[in-house]
């Protein structure tokens, strides 16, 4: 009986490993968020992911348009954003959630204009990143065109 508990914990903490997102892949999820956040699917704002992870992942084309499109299947399947949220978390500090902030800031102007829902996905996001109001706002001016 003891050993049978033994195998199913581990294969729980394998499967739990497995599933777990990488860094690039939440990133990707969470400029998704925003993206979708409006309702409207832009080709500017797709633009502007696909730039920001070509740019600040080091990740060539082919492999952004991959990521773009997993990350979108991760979305809609998604109850929340804790978990992409949880990834970016565990992999930066106070200083690198700022700057992840106004990454979404840059796709939630991209397509020129700012909507409410835009607004608000960011908020959340920085609220699960712990970022202090000051340095949500700073963010937000820093990447308004």
């Amino acid at each position: 009986m003891l050993n049978q508990l033994k195998k199913l914990f581990q294969s729980l903490q394998e499967t739990a490993s497995k599933e777990e997102l990488d860094f690039n892949t939440a990133l990707a999820a969470l400029l998704v968020e925003v993206m979708r956040a409006d309702g409207k699917l832009q080709q500017s704002e797709f633009d502007k992911i696909a730039e920001l992870l070509k740019t600040r992942c080091e990740l060539p084309q082919a492999q952004v348009t991959t990521l773009i499109d997993e990350a979108q299947q991760l979305v809609e399947q998604a109850v929340d954003m804790y978990s992409f949220a949880k990834q970016i978390n565990n992999h930066t500090n106070d200083v690198e959630r700022i700057e992840v902030i106004e990454l979404l800031w840059h796709v939630a102007y991209a397509d020129g204009e700012l909507d409410s829902h835009e607004d608000h996905i960011i908020r959340k996001i920085a609220g699960l990143f712990y970022v202090a109001h000051a340095d949500f706002i700073a963010a937000k001016l820093r990447a308004k065109p």
